[in-house]
């Protein structure tokens, strides 16, 4: 039994068809101007269509990325980018305020979100504050907004925690940066760029961009039923909002991700996306009941006392699909516990995440220390899709 759906997914049936017909049929390159061509085209069209419906975006503000590691290229984009933003508004401002250029986050990112940032940091070629979250796995909006300084540039949070489940404050801190951004501009500073990394988030939970206030957004297809490839939201792409391309050769994507697009990848991602709009709300609470009696289930199982629910804080909003457990008192870590459960495959803490220590999230719980940390298991259910798929 797979219980790891935060780490990747199947992909479901209709995205696998999807696929398949454009391999067969959809061969032509976007970019050229015959029938065999505009087929493609056609197909991508639709795809960045229902992108844009799920997240309440307009159609140009999609920029499709490869897969895998550059699915990451969305954040690198937006990360990446804000250095050429700050070093563009350098160059025409008027102020006297000198420095490096600022970028925000908190300490519970996704490497392909922190990575990025310490690397530019390393270099010398930024400066960066880390927001911790609090020890219920949540990030304080209050604490984020009194890390801004004059210079900073890009502000940075997940929607939704891999590992905890915890649904951030995105449009909460998306607001008073509209706000805050009014008296910036008003004062000859530059506004700040706000980006955050949906993965987790999409198929889950509504997303809804005019609602996040957010300039970027990252969404990674595998998460949600779909193939390894993703796209990035970028509002009023390189008009209100700029975009920077990281790649150089060629006008797909209207020069944002040059190269040939991969349709039949597109088109599965766009498959994965028509189903999510049309099935959220079947999804989410199909999910939250599974969920809630998976934990009625461990507690009644292993005792109460010995299982603690991490970040169930009455103020924590969770994905409906996460379940972030302890396991205490019994003298075994969640590896062990995992290694007699032969049949389930589950995860202690993100895949990306070495599993030699305990990772920073799973210290942040009130009853974490070194002993106690690598008990923590992280259950991940599925959608009702996958129950169908899974039988065949």
């Amino acid at each position: 039994m797979y219980l790891d759906y935060n780490a990747t997914t199947p992909i479901a049936p209709s995205v696998a068809l999807k696929i398949i017909n454009s391999l067969k049929n959809e061969w032509g390159n976007p970019s050229s101007k015959y029938p065999v061509a505009e087929i493609a085209l056609k197909s991508i069209t639709y795809s960045r269509m229902h992108l844009s419906k799920m997240i309440g975006a307009n159609l140009d503000d999609i920029i499709f990325t490869s897969g895998g590691t550059e699915v990451p290229i969305a954040n690198n984009m937006a990360i990446l980018g804000a250095l050429d933003y700050f070093k563009d508004w350098e160059q025409n401002c008027n102020t006297f305020v000198k420095g490096k250029p600022h970028i925000i986050t908190t300490n519970v990112e996704h490497d392909a979100t922190i990575l990025p940032i310490r690397h530019l940091e390393r270099k010398g070629l930024i400066e960066c504050s880390v927001v911790a979250v609090s020890s219920d796995g949540c990030i304080c909006p209050e604490e984020i907004l009194a890390q801004i300084r004059p210079l900073t540039c890009l502000i940075t949070v997940m929607m939704a925690n891999n590992e905890t489940g915890v649904i951030m404050p995105v449009a909460v801190i998306g607001r008073h940066i509209k706000d805050i951004n009014r008296r910036r501009k008003l004062e000859g500073l530059i506004e700040i760029l706000y980006h955050s990394d949906a993965a987790q988030a999409i198929g889950k939970i509504p997303v809804d961009v005019l609602d996040l206030q957010v300039d970027y957004l990252t969404i990674v297809g595998h998460k949600f039923y779909g193939p390894r490839v993703g796209c990035l939201y970028a509002r009023g792409a390189g008009k209100a909002t700029p975009v920077y391309p990281l790649l150089f050769g060629g006008a797909q994507e209207r020069g944002f991700r040059p190269g040939t697009e991969n349709t039949p990848m597109i088109a599965g991602l766009g498959e994965a996306a028509r189903l999510v709009c049309e099935n959220l709300d079947s999804y989410y609470s199909h999910m939250l009941q599974m969920r809630d009696y998976l934990e009625e289930q461990l507690k009644h199982e292993l005792g109460e006392s010995h299982v603690i629910f991490n970040c169930h804080g009455k103020t924590v909003m969770r994905l409906p699909n996460t379940c972030n457990v302890s396991v205490v008192g019994v003298g075994l870590t969640g590896q062990e516990i995992l290694s007699r459960c032969k049949h389930i495959m589950a995860s202690t803490g993100a895949a990306c995440h070495a599993q030699d220590k305990p990772s920073e999230i799973e210290m942040l719980f009130e009853h974490a220390d070194d002993e106690m940390a690598p008990s923590v298991l992280a259950i991940i259910l599925e959608y009702p899709l996958i129950l169908q798929y899974t039988m065949h």
